[in-house]
């Protein structure tokens, strides 16, 4: 991943220009990491195929934070944060960047805070992988025929979290050990053994 590095102003473009608002500033919010969303549904809000969610949680390229798969029968839990990555992934792969720099943006975008992911955005000519904080630098990248596609992590952030708002989640407090049977239940138990 690079970063355009450029801080001062274009000459001639002005400093608040009206589309920054869709590419820089966006409020997010961290979200419970003790939440996850099965696989099917990190699919259909990424936008990719269960076959591409599954190679790349082999490969190692968008693993499941909330519960890896360990063994038969246990589902993966993606996070609210790993299906911003896939998305950003299958945008990323939409726009012809190779697998390789893909990989490098996502283990750039995993060291990242959440304000610090919101100011992003993501510039690519194609081949490359550029990272913009700035309306500046987002500038200087198109000017210089470096930045033909953009994605505004904010913006996907906020798109996902809609979307999300509609499905089903699994917390993992809702799998902690089942509680005591109540007395009654102990009860009712030996009647019927006794009983049959």
């Amino acid at each position: 991943m690079n970063s355009s590095g450029r801080a001062g102003a274009e000459p001639g473009v002005p400093a608040s220009h009206a589309a920054q608002g869709l590419l820089f500033g966006e409020d997010v919010t961290e979200h419970d990491t003790t939440t996850g969303y099965r696989g099917p549904t990190a699919c259909r809000v990424a936008g990719i195929t269960y076959r591409q969610l599954d190679y790349w949680a082999r490969t190692g390229l968008v693993e499941p934070t909330v519960r890896p798969a360990s063994g038969s029968g246990t589902h993966r839990l993606y996070g609210f944060r790993d299906i911003l990555v896939l998305k950003i992934v299958k945008r990323l792969l939409d726009t012809g960047v190779s697998l390789q720099q893909i990989r490098t943006a996502v283990e750039h975008l995993r060291e990242r805070g959440v304000n610090d992911l919101a100011q992003i955005t993501l510039m690519s000519d194609g081949a490359s992988v550029y990272e913009c904080t700035s309306p500046d630098e987002v500038v200087d990248l198109v000017q210089g025929g470096q930045g033909v596609f953009g994605i505004a992590v904010g913006r996907v952030w906020r798109e996902v979290e809609g979307t999300l708002s509609e499905m089903p989640a699994e917390s993992l407090a809702d799998e902690e050990t089942p509680a005591a049977p109540t007395q009654d239940e102990l009860e009712l138990r030996r009647r019927a053994r006794t009983a049959g």
